[in-house]
């Protein structure tokens, strides 16, 4: 994981924390997410609910 953002809001509006943080190796479906080019560099942009496991 490159970068994330504060957290997602819950029905309530409160801000929830997410689990992964910049660094993290993950694991995530051959569909997930939305593939960007920024800078020439080649990334991919996903909600937390796509992932599927984080690696150690």
């Amino acid at each position: 994981i490159v970068a994330v953002c504060s957290g997602a809001r819950d029905e309530s509006g409160k801000v929830v924390a997410l689990d992964v943080k910049a660094g993290d190796r993950i694991l995530f479906g051959k569909w997930s997410g939305t593939e960007v080019k920024i800078d020439g560099e080649d990334l991919l942009i996903m909600k937390e609910a796509d992932i599927i496991g984080i690696i150690g």
